[in-house]
């Protein structure tokens, strides 16, 4: 059987982290489990809550925290064949969620697979439509040998609910470079270098947050700078796929428009994709903007 390095990062976890651990000690059919915690500055007991556990924990200062470089940090404390990455707020949908998301590595061409994320209950009809439409109910394998037409999908992986062959991230890690959407730097390196990777629905964790109508447009800023730093913004299909999926999304909101128990307007939603458009559109753009400016748009400040 593989071995297997679950790798946890953790900080205030909190209810979600006495939630998660049952779960993950409680899955079927994978044998037993190195789980690694690396913790950055926790202060509400998520500490005394890990160490009733067996696991290796590691705790490093807050601000040395950073998305790539201690996801890094955390792999390379591990011994598995596989890591598994979580994030200490994605509670597993089953006691199979994985052995689904590991059953595809039985293909040695293969690097990395992703799960679906499940919206939490009470989670805004934005992120509700917006994870319906990037985590369907379909599995996906990417090709770089083809690319079947996924456009943006393609490069898409979330490092929320994941799993890497070791030897695969010791050949590309984690971008470090990038001080966000880590995950989806080191996708573009796997697929690059002509691993596959897999997305797989039946590995299922809850896990959603919600967005202001702000921050949703600072956020997609991000994404912007991000697409058209790693040139994803202008590989094969990117824009139309975007553009497909969006007009999908707009006519689910009109469709939910006519449900009366939902208590949200259409223009609610006009306004969040508005917020999004023009986010990601100065994103794309942000070699024409001020730095003092970029630095103020930027959710995660990526500019410093």
């Amino acid at each position: 059987m593989v071995a297997l390095s679950v790798l946890l990062l953790t900080k205030n976890g909190g209810r979600d982290v006495e939630r998660l651990l049952p779960k993950l000690y409680d899955q079927k059919g994978v044998g037993s489990l190195e789980v690694i915690a690396v913790d950055s500055g926790s202060t509400d007991g998520t500490i005394d809550l890990l160490q009733r556990h067996p696991l290796h924990l590691e705790q490093i200062p807050a601000e040395a925290f950073h998305h790539a470089r201690t996801r890094n940090f955390a792999a390379g404390l591990a011994r598995g064949d596989v890591l598994i990455f979580l994030s200490q707020d994605a509670i597993p949908a089953s006691s199979h969620w994985l052995s689904n998301l590991i059953s595809n590595f039985n293909d040695e061409k293969v690097g990395a697979v992703y799960g679906r994320q499940i919206p939490k209950p009470g989670s805004f009809a934005e992120r509700q439509e917006t994870m319906d439409t990037v985590y369907g109910a379909h599995r996906i394998v990417k090709d770089p040998a083809h690319r079947n037409g996924l456009g943006y999908r393609f490069y898409l992986f979330s490092s929320v609910n994941a799993a890497i062959r070791r030897s695969v991230w010791q050949a590309t890690r984690f971008p470090e470079e990038l001080k966000v959407f880590e995950d989806l730097g080191i996708a573009k390196r796997i697929l690059d270098r002509g691993w596959k990777i897999v997305y797989e629905p039946q590995a299922a964790v809850h896990h959603s947050h919600n967005h202001s109508t702000l921050g949703l447009f600072r956020r997609y800023f991000d994404i912007g700078y991000t697409l058209k730093r790693l040139e994803i913004w202008d590989a094969p299909g990117t824009r139309k796929s975007l553009w497909r999926d969006g007009c999908k999304m707009l006519k689910k909101k009109i469709g939910r428009s006519r449900d009366v128990s939902i208590k949200r307007s259409p223009g609610d939603g006009i306004q969040e994709d508005i917020a999004k458009s023009v986010g990601l559109f100065l994103g794309l753009n942000q070699a024409c903007l001020p730095l003092i400016l970029k630095r103020h748009l930027s959710a995660y400040r990526v500019f410093g």
